[in-house]
This record gives C-alpha cells, structure tokens and sequence, in this order.
C-alpha cells in the first residue's frame, strides 16, 4: 500500500469542497419563492379573503342552541283560557342518514308509517327519496299517540322533535273573535292576526364553540328569550256561550241564513260577547268553508229598519221639535211624499212619542225626520257612531253607511227615520243602544278588558237619554216589543224588520232584529241580536230576534249576579224576591 508523502497530505487540507456559485444562488432562489409563497398565500388569506376559511371553520366550530317560547295564551276577563299553546312532536326525516342505515329496505315499516299519517306510501318515500337532503318534514303536530308509534318503528333515519300546537277550549264559540293561527304558529284570522306579534315573543339563543373532542371552549353569544305577553279580552266566555247558543238554535229553527249578536257593557265600553252564526271549529279546520269566517257582527252591513226609530226621537227631542208629551196626527196612516208614499199597516190616528215607538208607526217618525231637519238627523245619527268605526279595532270591520251630500228629498229624509237609506252592523247598533242606556255618553268601545271606566264623551242629553230609555221599556211592556220580556227584569228595547236591497229596488229576503238594554233601573248591558233571512212564514223582529233577545238577556243577567228589578211579578214574591 502506498503512503502518500507528508507534503501531498498537507496540500490536500488546503483544498475544501468547493460549490458553485450557480447552485448557491438557484437554492436561494428557491428557499425566497417558497417563503414568498407562503407570505403571500398567508396575506391572501389573513388580509384579501378571510371570509372563507372563516366560515369553514366556524361551520364545523360554531354551535347554537335556541330556547324555545310558547306563544302567548288569550283569556277571556275572568282567566279562562280561549287559545293556549300545547307542546307537540313533530316527525321530520334526514334522507341521508335514512339511505345510509338502509332505512328504506323494511317497506312494511314505511306502509305502517303512512297508514297513520294517512297519506300513500309512494308520496312518503319520495319525500326521502334524495339522499343529498339532510331535512324534510314528513309530518307536522301529531298526536301523542302517533308519536309514540313512530319512536317504536325506529325507522333509520326518521326522527321526532318538539313543537308547539295552538289549542282552542272554547272552539266554535269564541272562533270569529279568537280567530286562529297556521301550522308555524303566525296569526291569520281574528284577534290572533292582529296581535301576533304581541303574543309571538322572541326566542332565547345560545352561540359557543366547540373543540374536535366536542368540548366547550368559547361562549360567543347568549340571547335572552323575551317572552309573549298574554292577551285578556273583555270577552265573558260564559256570555259567550249563552249568546252563541241561542243565536246558533234560531238560525237552525228558522232556516236562516245566519246570525249574529252582540253584549256591551253599558258602563264600561267592553264587549261582554260577539257570536256567529254558522261558526267553525278552530282545532280542526280540514272542511272549514271560506263564508265561515266572517265575522258578520262587524263585517255585515244591514239597513237596520225600526231599530233606528228611537234615534229619529232623539234628535227630534234634542233639536227642540217635538215634547214627550206631544201627539202627532198620523191619519191616514200614509203619507205622499214627492209621488212616493210612507205608510203603516193601519190608520192609527193620533199618536203620542211613546205609542209611535209602541207601534213603530212609519208615519209617525217620518213627521218628526221631516220637522228635524236632514242637518241635525245626520249630525244625531254620526254622534252615535254609524258611517263610522266602533273604536274595537278588530280585522274587518265595516264603517257602515251613512250618505253625506247636498240635496235629500223629503222621502229620502222620512225613510232614513226608520232605517232606510243607511246601513249599520250588529256592533254599530249595539254602541247606539248602550249609548242610551248610558245616560248619552259614548264610549269607546274595546275587545280587550278594560280597568276602569273611559272619560267617554257626552253625545246626547242625559235627559233625553233618559226620557227615550223608558219610551223603549214601554215599547217592551205594551208595544211591539212584548216577545223580548225577561221575566223579574225590566227591558227597554226596540224591534226592526228591513227588507234586503237588491239591484234596482227590494227583494223577498228579510232582515230581523231587535236592540235592548237591561235592567231599565240600573243599566247593564246592550244586546242586539240579527237574524238574516229567516225561512218560514215568521220574519218580523218581533217573531224571530225578539225571543232570542229575551232568551240571552236573561240567562246573562243571571250569570252577571244582576238582581232583579221587576218585583212585581207575583212568582218572584213567592219566591223570596219579594217583600
């Protein structure tokens, strides 16, 4: 082996490894592109598009929980309940999840599931069908028993989650007042439409977020539920039921068309009741007719015929034309009026104010129009409330009818007496007859129950308000108002017969009311009830809404606790009423 000489090894040491300069900087080169890379891809991101990533992350990261709250309930004045929200099961399927655990293999589970659903299988699994969906209801709100069904089918895939349902005690009792709500809980008929958003709250939310080991490790955000308030209405659920039957039972009995009635309390403005006739049951709507769902105390308009009379009083009597005392000729027993004619059944001679309301004479209250004056009878006929809204603020109220203009014949002035030529609802007619009852003074009037009594505003006299109010007792005690006596109370009220208006003049259909107050002493309550074209050969207010009349007010009074004020009925004496 050759050993190399001492100065060959020194030279060798010398000599390093030697890289080229070309490598040196291509390398640099390389290292600054990389590092410029990831600056550049780290500003992109952090400065130019963070969004992204940002919601990527937050996406399986973030989580919200949501507290829910139960709409708010509607009570009726004395705390009865009218609609209240009750938790449901709702069953709702992730078509994903159902394709991956082969939920769509046992078919004789699906046929089960639709049976109870009470929909065809075919059109349930469609619903499943895609499997890139991750939500699809496959039915809303079902009963307990449904839900318990579907828990033990343990379908793949097919889950149950709590919702609420709005139940409704009273059903078709109180349906047009209450009104009702969709499936997802929004108001859309009744007082449920106009305060929805009082009754819907807001609901709370948890924001946080959660570590791969689904650990809590941030709280973003907590949300304080605000929770709906409850709606008490002026309502008397008991009145309710009382008017609702009676109306229900006349409409039935005379073939009618439909009816309607309305309670105020005289004192306080509030509406004590307000019923339909045909109604609808909230709580099951599958066959519910649109023409149900009217509200015809505030929706429909009548010409409200005789019920009208005493207001022609009052403004003869406010206008300083006629006494109480007077007598007026009513001989013939028509009238001419511009070549057309008024008339009553029969001649009736002479007349005082109180036997023209008795006999609800047309010719009677004609004279007292035609010496008024269209002037001061328009302006007595909008101080009570017609051609105007009733302050209740309720969906579909109408104002009524109530002409305005320059000219008005004498027969136009003399059939506006007696209820011809306007128009009026059940709840306009029941605010004129609290109105006397209440000394002349107007309230407005409320669906919501009222603390207190309003200021109200003096429209009539209070000695006119009076001197009519008894004229309206003795219509009740001797005139054409007899059917609508309440034994052991005193009654003041006022029947009415329109025809309906047709194109071109007046059909065969009628219109029945009668309009009261009770007790005449110490008055409590309005009632008016309609009746809209009665079938049969009774058609007269005194025949068909005279008695339902009768027949409200005193299972009301008795309800109310008001003690009678009729002690002269001999059968009311023997039973301790008596001294």
């Amino acid at each position: 082996m050759a050993i190399k000489p001492p100065a060959m090894r020194r030279r060798s040491k010398k000599n390093p490894p030697h890289l080229s300069k070309g490598r040196y900087v291509f390398a640099m080169l390389i290292v600054a592109a990389v590092f410029g890379s990831l600056v550049a891809r780290a500003a992109y991101i952090q400065l130019i598009e963070p969004e992204r990533l940002i919601y990527e992350g937050d996406r399986r990261s973030l989580r919200a929980d949501t507290t829910t709250v139960q709409r708010g309930s509607i009570v009726d004045r004395n705390g009865r309940e009218l609609a209240v929200s009750v938790p449901v099961q709702t069953v709702w399927a992730d078509p994903k999840r159902v394709h991956e655990g082969q939920g769509l293999e046992n078919r004789e589970r699906w046929l089960a599931l639709a049976e109870v659903f009470r929909t065809d299988v075919n059109e349930l699994l469609n619903k499943v069908g895609d499997p890139s969906r991750r939500f699809v209801y496959l039915d809303r709100k079902v009963t307990p028993g449904v839900a318990e069904f579907v828990r033990q089918l343990n379908i793949p895939g097919v889950y149950l989650k709590t919702e609420s349902r709005r139940f409704y005690p009273a059903g078709e009792i109180a349906a047009h007042v209450v009104g009702f709500t969709n499936i997802d809980g929004v108001g859309i008929e009744g007082l449920e439409a106009i305060y929805n958003q009082v009754l819907t709250g807001i609901p709370g939310e948890r924001v946080y977020r959660k570590d791969a080991a689904g650990r809590v490790v941030e709280e973003i955000r907590i949300t304080e539920p605000q929770q709906p308030q409850q709606l008490t209405l002026s309502i008397d659920q008991r009145l309710q039921a009382v008017a609702y039957t009676e109306v229900k039972k006349a409409v039935r009995y005379h073939q009618a068309t439909s009816g309607s009635a309305v309670i105020l309390d005289v004192k306080t403005g509030e509406v004590l009741a307000m019923v339909n006739s045909p109604s609808y049951n909230p709580n099951n709507r599958s066959d519910l007719q649109p023409h149900k769902l009217r509200n015809r105390a505030i929706t429909d308009t009548y010409e409200p015929g005789s019920t009208i009379k005493p207001l022609a009083v009052i403004a003869g009597l406010e206008a300083g034309v006629i006494q109480p005392q007077d007598v007026i000729n009513t001989s013939p027993g028509w009238m001419r009026l511009g070549g057309r004619r008024v008339s009553d059944p029969i001649n009736r001679g002479e007349l005082t104010i109180t036997q023209i309301l008795e006999n609800s004479s047309n010719v009677g209250t004609a004279k007292i129009a035609l010496a008024t004056g269209i002037e001061a009878m328009l302006e007595t006929y909008a101080a009570v409330g017609f051609g105007n809204d009733t302050g209740v603020a309720m969906l579909g109220e109408s104002f009524g009818v109530l002409q305005h203009r320059q000219r008005w014949s004498d027969f136009e002035i003399a059939t506006l007496s007696y209820g011809y030529g306007m128009s009026a609802t059940t709840l306009q007619l029941a605010q004129m007859y609290a109105i006397i009852a209440n000394g002349g003074k107007r309230l407005p009037l409320t669906i919501q129950r009222r603390e207190g009594v309003p200021e109200g505003r003096q429209v009539i006299s209070k000695e006119t308000a009076d001197t009519v109010l008894a004229m309206l007792e003795s219509v009740v005690a001797n005139g054409s108002g007899r059917r609508a006596q309440v034994r052991g109370y005193r009654v003041a009220g006022k029947t009415g017969t329109s025809r309906k208006a047709i194109a071109g003049g007046y059909g065969d259909e009628y219109v029945t009311l009668f309009a009261g107050i009770a007790p005449v002493s110490n008055p409590r309550i309005a009632v008016v009830v309609t009746i809209n074209e009665p079938g049969g050969d009774e058609y007269y207010g005194s025949e068909v809404s005279a008695p339902v009349f009768a027949e409200i007010v005193s299972n009301a009074l008795r309800v109310m606790n008001v003690p009678p004020d009729n002690l002269a009925d001999a059968q009311l004496k023997a039973a301790g009423f008596g001294g």
